[in-house]
């Protein structure tokens, strides 16, 4: 049985899900419009709803009770732990927005000794013992939630849909903010990155996928610490069609979030306008690609550059450049790079005999062939496929850390 919404509550639908993919103005819209008022009564066709019915009335008030208790658990830090007036204003708006959407009929449906979760728990809820794990662990909850709110409440509850849709790309941009203004972070933020990309050995390299979003979250279980996220002009989405520019911002808003939520660098290929938007902790520039000193002049001096070399002279450049990192290779022909003739292991010796600043081997690189990789002096790799072809993403990831791993 389906409900019958009143036609001013029909608001337009801002899913990207794939095969629906607005345009970067309408993403922009979703950001920046005020928000929605009240969410339109929902009108049901009949009192003797179906069970189905009911169950999704169950999971939209659950998801809203955990999404609203989600937000005001880092409000409170931030009025209490940060005294962050700023952004305490902020959380309280996207979690009043919520309440508004919170109907009677939802809450009416609600049946907490009925709930076969109830109560369920978790061990690594047990392990967050720093003010970040909570915050960060609190902005998925939400996030998540509010996933579930959008996909659940298309075409039962538009407005509640929407407004889901819009605070969780708002929570993409203050989540960073909110891990950021935790305490127990020394040194300026360009420190803390550089630092961070130091002790990087595997490095992963997206391409576009239908289950971008899971692969990436499996990668970050699995261990890596430093995602770039790669979607070049004329990349096929899975319906065939080209990737828009809104695609590719809502895609860099999810995985930097993901990215913050794990404690990994998030990087962007090529485009320093997508990079800045999403706050990316930096780009990763090709040599056909924008000059690094424009890039550190746009993104700040706490912004990580890298680049991507294929002889010893552009590796000279890019360190004249000061550039943070270089990639290079393509070591083994690669589909990633068709059409370019690989550099083979010569050049990786000659890197690590000349590079003060890290570098990653690139193109073609597995768990079959690493070994020959870390012989010409390589301690660092990048890869795409070994990851996001693999059957088990995490795993895998796991599997080519532990290669990596200084030997005594």
């Amino acid at each position: 049985m389906k409900a019958a919404i009143a036609p001013s509550s029909r608001i337009p639908d801002t899913s990207t899900s794939i095969g629906r993919s607005p345009p970067l103005c309408s993403i922009t819209r979703v950001l920046l419009v005020p928000h929605h008022k009240q969410s339109q009564p929902v009108i049901f066709a009949s009192m003797n709803t179906s069970r189905e019915q009911q169950a999704v009335q169950r999971l939209l008030d659950a998801n809203l009770d955990r999404a609203r208790e989600g937000l005001r658990v880092v409000e409170d830090w931030c009025r209490f732990g940060l005294d962050r007036a700023d952004l305490v204003a902020r959380l309280k708006d996207l979690r009043q927005r919520l309440g508004q959407c919170h109907r009677e009929v939802y809450k009416l449906a609600r049946d907490t000794a009925g709930d076969v979760a109830a109560g369920m728990a978790h061990p690594a809820q047990q392990q967050r013992a720093l003010a970040s794990q909570v915050v960060a662990a609190n902005c998925g909850r939400v996030q998540e939630a509010l996933r579930v709110l959008e996909e659940f409440g298309r075409g039962l509850d538009d407005a509640l849909s929407a407004e889901a849709a819009a605070i969780r790309y708002a929570l993409y941009d203050l989540e960073v903010e909110l891990l950021r203004a935790c305490p127990g972070q020394e040194g300026s933020l360009g420190e803390q990155r550089r630092a961070l990309l130091q002790q990087c050995r595997l490095y992963l390299v997206t391409s576009p996928s239908p289950h971008l979003e899971a692969v990436v979250e499996a990668a970050l279980i699995g261990g890596v610490r430093l995602v770039q996220y790669r979607a070049k002009e004329g990349s096929l989405a899975a319906d065939g069609q080209p990737i828009t520019d809104a695609v590719r911002l809502q895609q860099a808003h999810a995985l930097r979030a993901l990215c913050s939520r794990h404690g990994a660098l998030f990087l962007v290929n090529d485009r320093i306008d997508i990079a800045a938007a999403v706050r990316a902790d930096g780009v990763h520039l090709g040599q056909g690609d924008l000059p690094p000193a424009l890039a550190r002049q746009l993104l700040g001096a706490d912004a990580l550059i890298g680049r991507s070399t294929h002889a010893l002279s552009q590796l000279q450049q890019a360190l004249a450049d000061g550039c943070d990192y270089v990639g290079v290779g393509p070591v083994n022909a690669t589909p990633t790079k068709p059409g370019r003739e690989p550099v083979g292991l010569d050049y990786v010796r000659q890197a690590a005999a000349a590079s003060p600043i890290p570098f990653f081997a690139i193109g073609g690189i597995d768990a079959t062939n690493l070994a020959a990789v870390q012989a010409a002096g390589a301690q660092r790799v990048a890869v795409v496929r070994a990851i996001t072809e693999a059957a088990d993403p995490a795993q895998a990831s796991r599997a080519l850390l532990q290669l990596l791993e200084p030997r005594p």
